[in-house]
């Protein structure tokens, strides 16, 4: 499965997202995508229509983000939004899904998204 991961970058996402995904059993199954990994010049829009799922960390609110997320949605690309445990991401995130895991830590969200993806 091709899986782009979307973010903002107002926080430490290479040591809270990037890293536990790359070391995570999820890494070796799926295409992950992290659009910051290899500098700031992707063209997210194309990478998104291509991808089979949209993985949004929505615990800092993002205007970026949400245009990423608007796109997926208008290519139809499901996207589950994940987020801290003690966070209310934007409520109008629930226009374009369904899907919300709350985690408690990098160890939760890997083992709840791992379930996800699973089922996918």
């Amino acid at each position: 499965m091709k899986i782009f991961v979307s973010h903002t970058s107002n926080y430490d996402f290479e040591n809270e997202l990037y890293m536990p995904l790359r070391k995570s059993g999820l890494n070796g199954k799926n295409e992950i995508i992290l659009p910051y990994e290899k500098g700031k010049d992707a063209l997210t829009k194309d990478i998104i229509k291509d991808c089979n799922l949209i993985v949004a960390e929505v615990s800092y609110p993002s205007t970026g983000q949400e245009i990423e997320l608007g796109w997926a949605d208008m290519f139809n690309i499901p996207i589950v939004c994940i987020h801290k445990e003690g966070i209310e991401p934007s409520r109008s995130l629930h226009k374009i899904t369904n899907n919300f895991i709350v985690y408690k830590d990098n160890n939760d969200m890997i083992s709840k998204l791992s379930e996800y993806i699973s089922k996918k």
